[in-house]
């Protein structure tokens, strides 16, 4: 059941038939436990009127993905003041080809296109995927141009959003992935909210405490 499937009338079922719900199911995400505020502020790209959500994951991250139908199933049913946008993290130097790859794809407009693929590649196929020869080789055999991508992989432009990614990741202080950030003030994953599918859920709590502040 979807967790906007729950009202009071649920819960009140399920206590009277004996079934209780998990702890964290029945109280209401808490600071510090479930989720972090930040010290300080991350500025937002989403404009005025709506809330970004920020997806931080690693490619080769089983974790994330395993997530990333979770992720977008939760996407397609967010109203439409919600901003999601996907960031890419290095938390080691060999992490930046697939940060690298990512945004290429995205300054292609191929990214909606190839993004699931290239968790398929690294977790079904076993396709490592983690320089950039072996990268190019294979979005070219995606029917990705090859010239293109190469000329885009190795641009300024990438570059620079690779590292804002990271300033993005240092600012949220990012211990692990997949992890959620919210309105640029909020932090929460899956070990403060005990599982993912619980992190989508306090943020859905974020996002209604950063619209009453709106």
């Amino acid at each position: 059941m979807k967790r906007r499937d729950f009202s009071l009338g649920t819960v009140a079922a399920l206590a009277a038939t004996g079934l209780a719900l998990p702890a964290h199911a029945q109280k209401k995400p808490e600071d510090g436990s479930d989720y972090l505020t930040l010290d300080k502020r991350v500025p937002v790209e989403a404009p005025a009127g709506k809330v970004e959500v920020i997806e931080f994951f690693w490619y080769a991250c089983p974790h994330c993905n395993a997530f990333e139908p979770k992720l977008e199933a939760w996407i397609k049913k967010n109203p439409a003041d919600v901003m999601v946008k996907r960031v890419p993290v290095a938390f080691r130097d060999n992490f930046v080809p697939q940060q690298r790859l990512f945004y290429t794809l995205e300054a292609m407009g191929k990214l909606d296109e190839v993004h699931r693929k290239v968790f398929n590649a690294i977790h079904v196929d076993k396709l490592a995927l983690d320089k950039e020869d072996s990268i190019t080789a294979w979005v070219e055999k995606q029917g990705v141009d090859k010239a293109k991508f190469a000329e885009l992989y190795n641009s300024f432009s990438v570059s620079t959003k690779a590292r804002r990614a990271t300033q993005l990741q240092d600012a949220f202080k990012v211990q692990g992935v997949p992890a959620m950030g919210v309105a640029g003030r909020w932090y929460t994953d899956g070990t403060l909210a005990g599982t993912m599918d619980r992190a989508l859920q306090v943020t859905d709590y974020l996002l209604a405490e950063a619209r009453k502040s709106r």
